[in-house]
């Protein structure tokens, strides 16, 4: 009898650990309507957890064995969106990437609040346009009634939906700050905007309360740390502080700041007061050194001091290499510099160096991908109209992330200049070398030496 009892208690501690190991396992599956990638990567945080290709009827799986439950976010380039997962969980997904977010549907095991924060996302959207539009001209206390107005509805629903679908304490967490630090993020700005709106010469008066909201404020939630709202209001209340604490103590009052090195070093230390969360921190950090460095690529000795500034606050940054990169590649494209020898490949399938591209002419390089047809036809109109006001300029374009058969296709089709036109063939190496942080980017030489290498394709050349 003890040998069958043993044996029993044996078979029945293998079921519960079975049990337990199906239970904390996570099925997420979907289906991808006019895929414009092979593939689907699932994150969490910055760092990607897992890959799939999709199959011959664009559906994708992951079977993750366990998982930490919150949200994480997929990725089907150049489209992301996010998903929150639960241990246990059996969740699917369908969409068109014609129409991505809109037509973007969850079914399985939370449901609820991945519609719900889909939904949120997509009439959040559609407020700003009318914070923009409206809500900005009204005076302190009518703005103030209006957030609390569009919160309190957000707010009501979701309860609605814990009601009917029994949401987890961290999901309703989750939910609910997406609600709230999307409408504190617009309190945050609105007193810049609404200044700029009504041309005003300084900034409003605010009632005592105006911020009350900040008192509530979780500066160190690393749950939240890649909810948009949460980090969206993050960088808009360090902007504000730094702002005004420099406004009372620097006396820049209603004016726009003028010393952008010494408004940044207050951001720096705004936020190393505040924040202890690592990945938190870090990521703000960032977002200040990238925003700087890029709005004074044309201050080096500045640059320099600020970098130093950096380094001392967040040395250990776990972006301090990109940053760094950055930095030197700014510091590499100045006026005067030698054009970086990188390579493209032209239409002939020859390799060539843009140094060599750039020798002994006046050259303006563009830059076009086709995943914006709009994008690019604007460009390519836009480059005509220069050349016909300047026909001393050759204008080169580069090519970003597409395919051979794809670009010849675009240049052939819209009667482009072989002979003008290269694709990438490194992009991440490209990218940092010129700093290409927006499409509209061109850069300026003249025979092999820099001119301007932060110019605008819309702007006068």
């Amino acid at each position: 009898m003890d040998k069958y009892l043993s044996l029993i208690f044996l078979l029945l501690c293998i079921s519960c650990s079975d049990s337990e190991t199906n239970n904390n396992s996570v099925y997420f599956a979907g289906e991808i309507v006019n895929a414009t990638n092979e593939y689907v990567v699932l994150y969490k945080g910055g760092k990607a957890l897992d890959s799939t290709k999709l199959d011959g009827n664009n559906r994708f799986s992951f079977q993750l064995d366990s998982i930490e439950d919150g949200l994480y976010h997929f990725n089907h380039e150049p489209e992301y969106q996010y998903v929150y997962l639960e241990k246990g969980d059996s969740l699917q997904l369908r969409l068109n990437t014609v129409d991505f977010d809109e037509s973007l549907i969850f079914s399985g095991t939370n449901e609820g609040v991945n519609n719900f924060l889909l939904e949120l996302f997509l009439a959040q959207e559609e407020e700003e346009k009318d914070m923009y539009r409206t809500y900005y001209d009204l005076e302190p206390d009518d703005f103030k009634a209006q957030i609390e107005t569009l919160k309190e509805e957000k707010l009501k629903t979701l309860d609605e939906v814990q009601s009917e679908t029994g949401l987890s304490d961290r999901a309703y967490e989750i939910a609910k700050a997406s609600i709230d630090y999307s409408y504190f993020r617009h309190m945050e700005i609105y007193p810049f905007e609404h200044k700029r709106k009504l041309r005003e010469n300084a900034l409003h008066n605010l009632p005592n309360d105006f911020y009350s909201y900040r008192k509530n404020i979780n500066y160190n939630n690393g749950h939240l740390n890649y909810l948009r709202p949460y980090y969206d209001f993050m960088k808009s209340h360090f902007g504000n502080i730094s702002y005004m604490t420099c406004a009372e103590k620097c006396g820049i009052k209603g004016k726009a700041v003028g010393n952008q090195l010494h408004f940044n070093e207050h951001k720096l230390h705004v936020i190393d007061s505040l924040v202890q969360e690592r990945e938190l921190r870090d990521n703000l950090f960032r977002n200040v050194a990238f925003n700087y460095l890029l709005k004074e690529h044309n201050q080096p000795k500045n640059n320099e001091i600020f970098i130093q500034k950096f380094q001392k606050v967040s040395g250990n940054n776990v972006h301090i290499k990109e940053i760094e990169t950055l930095y030197n590649g700014i510091r590499k494209i100045q006026p005067t510099e030698e054009v970086p020898n990188i390579d493209v490949i032209g239409f002939d399938g020859e390799r060539i160096s843009l140094r060599e591209v750039a020798k002994n002419k006046k050259v303006v390089f563009y830059f076009w991908s086709s995943a914006d047809k709009n994008h690019y036809e604007n460009i390519f109109k836009r480059v005509t109209e220069l050349y016909s006001a300047d026909a001393s300029l050759e204008f080169i374009g580069i090519s970003m992330k597409t395919d051979e058969k794809n670009w010849k296709g675009i240049i052939q089709n819209h009667g482009l200049n072989p002979s003008k036109q290269y694709r990438a063939e490194n992009f991440k190496k490209l990218t940092e070398t010129f700093i290409i942080d927006k499409m509209n980017k061109c850069i300026i030489t003249e025979d092999g030496i820099i001119v301007d290498a932060f110019s605008n394709i819309y702007s006068t050349l």
